[in-house]
């Protein structure tokens, strides 16, 4: 791992799940930790709800677009965070791998996914905790 670590979480659609602890690691961390997300088959767009709920906790998600799951992506991660893709995401020897089991938003209201971002968030700030010891 680098001076500066990377994660890479993993969803399906890259619309929800990944984009709400996405934003909660870049937020969380001041950029301290090289934050990615991608989709094994990802949405034409992010979840208006997970936009509606990051908005709620004062984070912008509004602008950000589903990203296609790349082998580069995954190699360049140290560590790697999936969220229900199943055998979709690459392995790689060295790399830290977490599978979140988190409820999928898709088709949620913005009722639903407020629990499901506060989940997100503390599951974020034990992995800042285990990256950055120095900080906590």
């Amino acid at each position: 791992m680098s001076d500066r670590p990377s994660v890479m979480f993993v969803c399906v659609h890259n619309a929800g799940r990944s984009q709400m602890a996405a934003a909660w690691l870049a937020h969380l961390s001041e950029g301290a930790i090289e934050v990615r997300s991608a989709g094994s088959a990802p949405a034409e767009a992010v979840n208006p709800a997970a936009v509606e709920a990051m908005a709620e906790v004062g984070i912008d998600i509004a602008a950000e677009q589903p990203k296609v799951l790349t082998t580069e992506a995954v190699q360049d991660s140290d560590v790697v965070i999936t969220m229900g893709c199943g055998d979709a995401c690459p392995i790689f020897p060295g790399k830290r791998y977490e599978d979140w089991e988190l409820e999928d938003p898709a088709g949620k209201g913005v009722e639903s996914v407020r629990p499901i971002r506060d989940d997100i968030k503390v599951r974020v700030e034990e992995l800042i905790a285990s990256l950055l010891p120095a900080r906590v």
